[in-house]
């Protein structure tokens, strides 16, 4: 295969440095390759900017779908009820998931472009008493729209409510502090925003909400809490781990500190961001998400016209060495571009020439 630029939400354009990484065959039993898990661990709890002993940070395998359900499966008690926020395809994974896990749910649901609202949020906790847990994803990769977390939490905090946060595309990229949004369960894979490879995701829970939860998960492998009993003592997973992925990360992680940190990345993926929406704005691609609720992870933009095909414009970007994303909608027709991993402004204003091109020779032959 090509070495294309991706401009997906993940997996995503790695450094040569994350690659190399995974030349080096590790073993799970031995305690260099453990301590790298417990070093992750710690620096994890940085990023989210909390302290041991009130978080604590647990690495579950598989991809972030899964370590989303083993949040459901183990936080969610017989008794409880949680209600779910949705303005997009993974919100509704997540009510999928809860019918699937015979979870007692509620579904607050607005339009994709649209964000829900913590003053309804605040009206469902008031109505019913039986909630116990509410779940929201954060950034919305079908759209790329950017969910109000932290007023959102304050109202859970306020209900002392249990907060359950997809953070899947954010989390590296969106400058977040845990504590002070409210959130119990942060869940985040690695092959977003820190821009390693996928194997692996993560939770940043509180570690009281995490306590709680000991003999309630529906799944043997998914059980976030076992997960967390045995990883906790020296770094050990309880399954085989993913140990190229997990020493890819690890690099990964490192190249974040060294970018400068969250901040700093952020400012990098908002000016992809901000560079591709006003120059395909010039082009007469219009951006779905208004520019006040848009993230900087992913862009989504509406066909320029019904004839416009999506499939001929992906085989040209392919060509020219950049690969995009189909569009995740039900009632229109959009494709979306990643602004998220080792991807700067000279590839953005590449990307850009070449639809420029891509239109004008369309047009001409319009």
């Amino acid at each position: 295969m090509s070495n294309y630029k991706l401009l997906t939400p993940g997996p995503l354009t790695t450094t040569e440095a994350v690659k190399r990484e995974m030349l080096k065959d590790r073993c799970t039993w031995d305690d260099d390759y453990k301590n790298v898990t417990q070093v992750i661990r710690k620096q994890l709890l940085k990023l989210a900017q909390v302290d041991e002993p009130d978080y604590t940070t647990v690495l579950m395998q598989g991809s972030g779908s899964f370590v989303v359900e083993s949040v459901l499966t183990t936080a969610i008690g017989e008794n409880d009820k949680v209600l779910i926020l949705t303005n997009g395809a993974y919100g509704e994974r997540i009510v999928e998931m809860a019918k699937v896990l015979k979870l007692q749910h509620i579904v607050y649901s607005v339009p994709y472009d649209e964000q829900p609202s913590s003053l309804e949020v605040q009206a469902f906790l008031e109505s019913d008493a039986s909630i116990t847990h509410i779940a929201i994803v954060h950034c919305e990769t079908t759209t790329g729209i950017l969910n109000p977390i932290k007023e959102i939490g304050e109202v859970v905090h306020s209900f002392d409510k249990t907060f359950i946060v997809d953070a899947m595309s954010s989390f590296g990229g969106v400058p977040m502090d845990l504590s002070s949004l409210h959130i119990d369960f942060c869940i985040s894979s690695a092959n977003k925003c820190i821009q390693g490879v996928p194997g692996f995701g993560f939770v940043i829970a509180n570690t009281r909400a995490l306590e709680k939860c000991k003999g309630q998960a529906r799944s043997v492998a998914l059980d976030l809490y076992n997960q967390w009993e045995v990883m906790k003592q020296d770094g050990k997973w309880r399954f085989t781990s993913p140990t190229h992925v997990v020493a890819a990360f690890a690099k990964a992680l490192e190249e974040l500190i060294e970018e400068g940190g969250i901040h700093a990345r952020y400012k990098r993926y908002a000016y992809n961001n901000h560079l591709l929406r006003s120059r395909l704005s010039e082009l007469g691609l219009k951006a779905y998400i208004s520019e006040e609720l848009q993230s900087p992870i992913i862009t989504t933009f509406l066909f320029p016209h019904k004839e416009f095909s999506f499939e001929h414009f992906y085989q040209e970007m392919k060509k020219a060495g950049f690969v995009i994303y189909p569009g995740k909608l039900t009632d229109v027709d959009t494709f979306r571009v990643g602004n998220i991993g080792d991807i700067h402004e000279d590839d953005m204003l590449a990307l850009c020439e070449v639809i420029e091109n891509y239109m004008v020779v369309k047009n001409n032959e319009n």
